[in-house]
């Protein structure tokens, strides 16, 4: 269907005159009822009630005007995003995350991108890196935050400058509580929440060496948040990445870094070689410019 046509047809139901939309068109109007009769043959329904000096709509014509104008304005949106100016770019940036402190990296620079174009709306998607990954596979996420280890194969990334800590999780009246570092003997006869990431447990694997398979395992969580839920209630002990736990309630749960120390680092990513439309390509180059 012609949207040409489409906006001839709003035009007419606007003005309910042909002779007004046709001289506005600056086309003859004859040619115009011309397009419209065929526009009516193709649906093959009737559109106006022609009579006297004005025309109205029919009840067919009525749908065909609410669907004419989500048409039109789908295509002002399309045309917006592909070649809006600073003023009118507009659209959907999809972020995918986990928990992790370099979140407040990427809150700066959302905050940063939106004074230049405040019509862009973010959506953001707080998963595992697994799943983000596929996602972003998919074409459902834009720009993925990932805690490594992570695949970074088809993708182009920045890694975040600075670490985050990993640490125990413990209740307030906890004895360990008074500890200032947490050992691997420490944690050997307690029960142990986990992140559910398989390459994060290898890291973990790592640290604890040859005991980690005599760890007791009470939980696997991909979020943190229901982890520490777990640790009020007294069902176990999370280790985490420290941002992860940085916002959760300090008088009733206490983070302590395991010694020797266990750092990581995160990256912000996005896939290679692919078209963007114009928010998602700006934003790309505000990551870039950001002092990451």
């Amino acid at each position: 269907m012609d949207l040409r046509v489409l906006r001839y047809f709003l035009l007419v139901a606007k003005e309910q005159s042909f002779t007004k939309a046709a001289k506005q068109l600056n086309i003859t109007q004859p040619t115009l009822s011309r397009q419209l009769a065929a526009l009516e043959e193709d649906l093959s329904a009737k559109l106006f009630d022609r009579g006297g000096q004005s025309v109205t709509l029919t009840n067919e014509g009525l749908l065909l005007k609410r669907r004419a104008l989500e048409m039109v304005d789908l295509e002002e949106k399309i045309l917006s995003e592909f070649q809006g100016d600073s003023e009118s770019v507009e659209g959907k940036i999809v972020i995918g995350c986990g928990e992790f402190l370099a979140v407040e990296t990427l809150a700066k620079i959302c905050k940063q991108f939106r004074e230049k174009y405040p019509l862009v709306q973010f959506v953001l998607h707080t998963g595992t890196a697994d799943s983000i990954l596929e996602r972003m596979g998919k074409g459902l996420v834009d720009i993925g935050l990932f805690l490594e280890p992570v695949n970074t194969e088809g993708l182009d990334y920045i890694r975040i400058q600075g670490s985050d800590h990993w640490v125990i999780t413990m209740k307030t009246t906890d004895p360990l509580a008074k500890k200032e570092r947490i050992t691997k003997e420490d944690l050997m006869p307690l029960p142990l929440i986990l992140p559910e990431r398989s390459n994060v447990q290898s890291e973990l694997a790592n640290w604890f060496g040859k005991d980690f398979s005599k760890l007791h395992i009470a939980f696997t969580s991909n979020l943190g948040t229901n982890a520490g839920i777990m640790a009020i209630h007294g069902l176990g002990y999370p280790v985490s990445i420290e941002g992860a736990a940085r916002y959760w309630r300090k008088d009733l749960v206490v983070q302590k870094r395991l010694y020797p120390e266990m750092k990581t680092s995160t990256v912000i990513a996005w896939r290679r070689n692919i078209p963007y439309s114009v928010a998602v390509s700006r934003f790309i180059e505000e990551i870039k410019d950001f002092e990451i």
